[in-house]
């Protein structure tokens, strides 16, 4: 007499069904494989304030925070573009000094050449995805190392910058106009902050529930309801802490309203769009994507001229922090730290894995520690030291991590 086939069900679909144990064995089977997501980076940043909050009252003030908040977007807007080559297990060097061009196109067009103001800057985004477009080109069709390009370009834009800003060296920028305001502009209005959070988190759970409901209806694990719930109401406390924070002091930046909204975007692109899913095939093999029918020059050249655009970005946000461009623009630790707060906040080095919004956690990370040391009047040596050694750190972890996956099967 035949036996009935047993219907085959994911065991992933039993984990959630187990209650509190299923989560727990789940956890330590993702802590065995590897898979530590940005459980490190949350860690990390909770024991950063608390050291620094210990040393100093000022460091969890409402003005502190939003001074971190607002420094922060820069480098995170140029982390945003740099996460984009890193899922390709690429590197571009460049990016400092194209942030210093960008800033330098805008100050020669609307400051010395009368140019209106909106148009320069238009001017200097496009410039900023040319040159990464360029970059891309060397690197995808004539077949040069990124490394050596990108260095290169390192080397021709600072000097490109240099040309630009003239004898002079520094040009002022109207601290009313429209660069001026990106880090200076915020929405005083108390209903601004609260209305963000309460968008951003009823966009979460609206997004949350439809995908578990796909996903149910498709046989395929999903998050149940309490889950979902519990996730909403984390974002809430840290939405809702935030907004209450930001409007102790003048309200919501508009530069962290940017920087949110780029994110939302690039998430978006990356996880939801056939370009996005292309990035990731790439970063996980060539060779397998060449014969997938995948234009590897083409995404290459994309992904390069991306960077670019950020940078461009990022050199903007830099501009209005001074109210102006000049020669050191783009120059000592910020290349550094753009490369840090990517991989800080979980990216691989190594390709193929990574998300945008790994640029808001590690660029919190790097700017509290600055703000922190600066705080308790740490010279600027020993804060380059201690920088180098969160990022040598961080990326021991990506190394000991792939490794695990590795040899559990994983990578």
């Amino acid at each position: 007499m035949p036996v009935a086939a047993v219907p085959v069900v994911d065991p992933r679909l039993l984990v959630r069904e187990e209650g509190l144990a299923g989560y727990l064995h789940e956890f330590k089977r993702k802590m065995r494989g590897g898979d530590l997501g940005s459980l490190p980076v949350v860690i990390g940043l909770a024991v950063i304030c608390v050291i620094f909050q210990s040393l100093n009252a000022n460091f969890l003030s409402a003005e502190n925070i939003n001074n971190i908040a607002v420094t922060m977007v820069a480098t995170g807007m140029m982390a945003v573009g740099i996460i984009f080559v890193l899922l390709l297990g690429e590197i571009d060097l460049s990016v400092g000094s194209v942030s210093g061009v960008s800033g330098a196109i805008v100050a020669v067009l609307s400051v010395t050449h009368g140019m209106n103001e909106w148009l320069a800057v238009l001017v200097a985004l496009a410039s900023g995805a040319a040159i990464g477009a360029i970059h891309g080109f060397f690197f995808a069709r004539i077949g040069a190392p990124a490394f050596a390009v990108t260095l290169s370009g390192l080397l021709f834009w600072s000097g490109f910058m240099l040309q630009l800003l003239g004898d002079s060296g520094t040009i002022n920028l109207d601290s009313e106009g429209l660069v001026g305001k990106l880090t200076t502009y915020y929405f005083s209005d108390v209903a601004a902050a609260y209305g963000l959070a309460a968008v951003a988190v009823a966009a979460y759970f609206a997004g949350s529930f439809l995908d578990a409901k796909r996903r149910a209806a498709a046989q395929v694990p999903f998050r149940p309801m309490s889950e979902v719930l519990l996730r909403t109401g984390l974002l809430a406390l840290v939405s809702f802490g935030a907004a209450a924070v930001f409007n102790q002091y003048k309200g919501l930046p508009l530069a962290v309203l940017l920087f949110l909204v780029v994110l939302v975007g690039t998430d978006f692109a990356l996880r939801r769009t056939g370009f996005g899913r292309k990035v990731f095939a790439l970063g996980g093999s060539v060779e397998a994507s060449r014969r997938a029918g995948i234009s590897v020059a083409g995404i290459r050249i994309a992904v390069f001229s991306i960077a670019g655009f950020f940078a461009a970005v990022g050199g903007l946000f830099w501009a209005s922090k001074i109210a102006a461009a000049n020669q050191s623009a783009g120059a000592g630790d910020l290349l550094m730290n753009v490369i840090a707060a990517a991989v800080i906040g979980g990216t691989s080095l190594f390709g193929g894995r990574g998300r945008t919004w790994n640029a808001l956690l590690g660029v919190m990370v790097i700017t509290s520690i600055q703000y922190g040391l600066a705080l308790q009047g740490i010279a600027t040596p020993i804060q380059y030291m201690i920088t180098g050694a969160v990022l040598l750190a961080t990326v021991v972890i990506d190394s000991v991590t792939r490794k695990t996956q590795k040899t559990a099967g994983r990578a």
